[in-house]
């Protein structure tokens, strides 16, 4: 798996070459804090839940690249117990355990859920004043198969009293509820949504706010990744291939063109690939702009 590489050649406050902006102490810094979150997580233990809160903040927080070994070591832990463990008897947990399996490729049955229903085939009400193990269940409904009549069941009913609770007073939670309803993580890029998530991250346990300053240094260690790619991406798109002097009916938006590469490649190693795919790109907008507003019929026949 790749992974990116910091050197250090000496702790100063002089700026990086490879991360324009950042000092090489920053990322010294930056270096220790990854190994102490990998050190917590390989000291989640047997603590089931507490791993799978771990596994879903370092996902969430978009810190996650640095640590696949460690989540897949745990993954594969709770794999091997996960149809016998007594983690049923919580519903958030259960939720949680099942949507971290199955995103990562693990196959656990939907009939796991089965035991939130009565003898009479209904959701038992004991379960609806559990918010956040409800929005575990709606979140785990989004990895649904064809023919998971359960699970299809399961994301109504959270969705159903999720929405109705919304009007509650709590508006830091309602926000929370509305987020997920609106952007569950199976369905969204957690880049983009890890600021959202990092300011509702709270909890007395410390590992929290080790992750949480991880997550923060992380940011600023992308983010000036992208900031060196983008101008990349500008001057290749109007200096090196000359489209917007050649072809000026078209749009120019490089940085529009860019948010696709970014959300397909998030890896940070990934920076070159993420500026040549921005090439092809390009060209199927301006491919649109010809035949939108430029190309006469003739000469759009000839081209097809």
């Amino acid at each position: 798996m790749s992974t990116v590489h910091i050197h250090h050649s000496r702790k100063d406050n002089h700026p990086s070459t490879d991360y324009p902006g950042l000092t090489n102490e920053f990322q010294m810094e930056h270096a220790k804090k990854v190994e102490e979150v990998r050190s917590v997580l390989k000291e989640a233990g047997e603590d089931t839940l507490k791993a799978l809160l771990m596994i879903d903040a370092v996902q969430r927080l978009g810190i996650d690249y640095h640590f696949h070994g460690e989540t897949e070591a745990v993954l594969e832990r709770l794999y091997t117990k996960f149809n016998m463990s007594d983690c049923h008897n919580d519903l958030y947990e259960l939720a949680l355990g099942f949507r971290l399996l199955r995103q990562e490729g693990y196959y656990v049955s939907a009939d796991v859920f089965n035991n939130l229903k009565d003898k009479e085939g209904k959701v038992q009400g004991k379960i609806s004043q559990d918010i956040e193990g409800l929005m575990g269940l709606y979140e785990a409904s989004q990895l649904s198969i064809k023919g998971e009549d359960i699970l299809e069941d399961m994301g109504n009913f959270s969705s159903q009293l999720l929405n109705a609770w919304n009007t509650n007073d709590d508006l830091s939670e309602a926000r929370i509820v509305t987020n997920t309803l609106g952007h569950p993580h199976h369905k969204s890029l957690a880049r983009f949504m890890a600021k959202s998530f990092l300011s509702d991250f709270q909890g007395t346990e410390g590992w929290i706010n080790v992750f949480k300053e991880l997550a923060k240094m992380d940011f600023n260690l992308v983010k000036s990744i992208h900031q060196k790619e983008i101008p990349q991406v500008s001057n290749m798109v109007g200096k090196d291939l000359g489209l917007a002097k050649e072809l000026k009916f078209a749009r120019n938006q490089p940085l529009k063109w860019y948010m696709w590469p970014l959300a397909v490649l998030p890896h940070p190693s990934l920076s070159e690939q993420r500026v040549e795919l921005t090439k092809p790109i390009s060209l199927v907008y301006i491919i649109d702009d010809i035949f939108d507003v430029h190309g006469t019929l003739d000469e759009l026949t000839l081209f097809t």
